[in-house]
């Protein structure tokens, strides 16, 4: 599909009209592509109102899927959408929908094709829920501008539950204006968003959380804002050429308002030159939200700050201006954990601890270093990280040493996995252990400066892609290309999909030989005799030279030899074909 999506960006960046996206929407391999994108996705696990997840689906054979979801594509009703609260951390609740299983993979296949259509269209600095871009990047370009354009006045405006309110007609609009004129797909994506939620009716507004066109059609709501703020200064269009130093220059000189957006889904920052100019923008910012977008705001938490006097607070981090040394020298953007990760942060290691007192063993200890290595790794980009987490190793570290007290036996440096004596190496903390496991220090992260994000990034350009593929090992485009497009008829989209990630997983070489593998001589082989087990997964299958394939299930010893003495296999590959002769029960040779 990649050549297809390719085109799809080429022609979107060319300002060209689609008309007829439902034939590629409903082509079998971007069903299939759907499948393998779905079931990689944790929440396929997840029921939807009917009960159904991917674990119904994969038993199913390639051809029965494609014929089912065309059939939908055909003739399109949404099933009802199931609703979940999920708990926040403030004691409120988040409502999320959750379409059944197949409504998704309809779903990952409109999302598959208009993805590289908006991705051409969307604003560079708009960093939520796009291909390669995270809070991390946006976090970096905030500070950018702080650092290197001196921009202190900053306007925070917030959405009253963006989610729950876009509004349906300008949506779809939005849709149409970005060159997507095919009217059936934008009446399927109309049953969408009006597709009833158990309990709750049919919503007139709103965009689903949970579902998976959502987080792309949230972006194309509030491209118009981003084009807007851009066009006031950094993509204004004059007549002029300009020498060095640049475009802005003269700018300056006019009345118009010097302003800069940062983007991440519905939390959005706006930097200004001046108080006047923010003030004035602030305005004009919750006018276009409500007249053009037909969007609420929340007065009391949108204001404008001034950053070297008060913090601002963006994705989890408090970022303010001070000044750079004792000299004059200007200033420099510092950065906190705000008050409320702090708490989220302290909440989430509590409940790892609890979990180690309920249950104390390996495992437990290891859940609780993954809560507290993924905080750091989050919040690693704040300059203050240590201070901040010492913080809260000083209110944990009493919960953690009185909880644990008859658990618990001292530890040291060298009791850790190499993995972590590398990570944490240059710190002297306490440690203490449960039975091998030793618990990480909370404290102990050193500060990470975040890259701004490199924008000739793309998924869907051979240069975009090269820059995020430099490092991975080159397979056989051919043989991949027959391995994909060759799926056996009547086996499950499950085999069919694992077999293709085995051959990649294994650079397109035979697990014992060691030798790249043609069109014609690999084959896949299930560890577990498939007529024993019935099982397709992934860890089940190996893929083989045809020949080591053979050897596997032969019983007649002549033939045996004969094709040893072919291959030539030394002990270690010899052991490995004894372990997958003992799996079919076969003797060893």
């Amino acid at each position: 599909m990649q050549h297809c999506f390719d085109n799809l960006y080429a022609q979107s960046v060319g300002g060209q009209n689609f008309y007829n996206l439902m034939k590629l929407i409903s082509s079998n391999e971007n069903v299939r592509l759907a499948y393998r994108n779905i079931k990689r996705n944790t929440g396929s696990k997840t029921a939807g109102s009917n009960g159904l997840t991917i674990d119904d689906v994969k038993h199913l054979s390639v051809e029965d899927v494609i014929e089912k979801v065309q059939a939908m594509l055909g003739s399109y009703e949404p099933q009802k959408v199931r609703r979940v609260f999920i708990p926040k951390a403030n004691g409120k609740v988040r409502p999320l929908g959750i379409p059944t299983i197949w409504d998704r993979i309809l779903q990952q296949c409109i999302l598959q094709v208009l993805e590289p259509i908006c991705e051409a269209k969307f604003h560079k600095h708009s960093y939520g829920f796009r291909p390669n871009r995270s809070t991390h990047h946006a976090k970096a370009r905030l500070e950018f501008l702080i650092n290197q354009t001196g921009l202190y006045h900053c306007i925070d405006v917030d959405i009253k539950g963006f989610f729950d309110n876009v509004n349906h007609s300008k949506l779809l609009k939005q849709i149409w204006t970005f060159g997507i004129k095919d009217k059936q797909l934008i009446s399927i994506i109309s049953k969408l968003l009006k597709a009833e939620i158990e309990g709750e009716g049919i919503p007139s507004k709103g965009t689903p959380q949970g579902g998976i066109l959502s987080p792309l059609l949230s972006n194309i709501v509030l491209n118009e804002l981003d084009w807007w703020v851009s066009d006031q200064w950094e993509t204004f269009q004059t007549k002029f050429t300009y020498k060095y130093p640049g475009k802005y220059a003269p700018l300056k000189k006019s009345n118009l308002k010097e302003c800069f957006i940062i983007r991440y889904a519905d939390d959005f920052k706006v930097l200004c030159r001046t108080r006047t100019q923010a003030i004035k923008m602030n305005y004009a910012i919750k006018d276009f939200l409500k007249t053009r977008l037909h969007l609420e705001t929340s007065e009391e938490k949108s204001k404008v700050i001034n950053l070297k006097k008060n913090s601002s607070e963006f994705l989890g981090f408090s970022i303010k201006a001070v000044r750079k040394g004792k000299t004059r020298m200007g200033f420099v953007a510092k950065s906190n954990m705000t008050k409320k990760a702090k708490t989220n942060a302290s909440i989430k290691i509590k409940e790892a601890i609890k979990a180690v007192k309920k249950k104390p063993c390996i495992e437990t200890v290891w859940h609780y270093n993954t809560v507290v290595m993924g905080i750091q790794n989050y919040y690693a980009s704040a300059t203050q990280i240590t201070n901040n987490l010492s913080e809260l190793t000083s209110q944990l570290g009493k919960t953690l040493y009185n909880r644990l007290k008859d658990l618990r036996t001292e530890a040291n440096f060298t009791d850790m996995t190499k993995t972590l004596q590398k990570r944490y190496k240059g710190y002297d903390p306490k440690l203490y252990k449960i039975r091998e496991m030793v618990f990480v220090p909370i404290y102990a992260q050193r500060h990470r400066t975040s890259l701004c994000f490199s924008q000739n990034i793309c998924n869907y350009t051979a240069e975009g892609r090269a820059k995020i593929h430099k490092n991975l090992k080159a397979i056989n485009k051919k043989v991949l290309g027959s391995v994909m497009k060759n799926f056996i008829p009547n086996r499950t989209i499950e085999y069919n999909d694992n077999r293709i990630s085995r051959f990649i997983a294994q650079y397109g070489k035979c697990a014992i030989l060691g030798v790249e593998l043609g069109i014609n001589d690999w084959h896949c082989h299930h560890k577990n005799p498939y007529y024993v087990s019935k099982d397709d997964s992934y860890s089940n299958l190996i893929v083989l030279h045809e020949a080591v394939h053979r050897l596997i299930h032969l019983k007649d010893r002549n033939k045996i030899q004969k094709l040893l003495s072919v291959l030539q296999l030394n002990n270690k590959q010899r052991k490995k074909v004894n372990e997958l002769r003992n799996l079919c029960k076969s003797d060893a040779i």
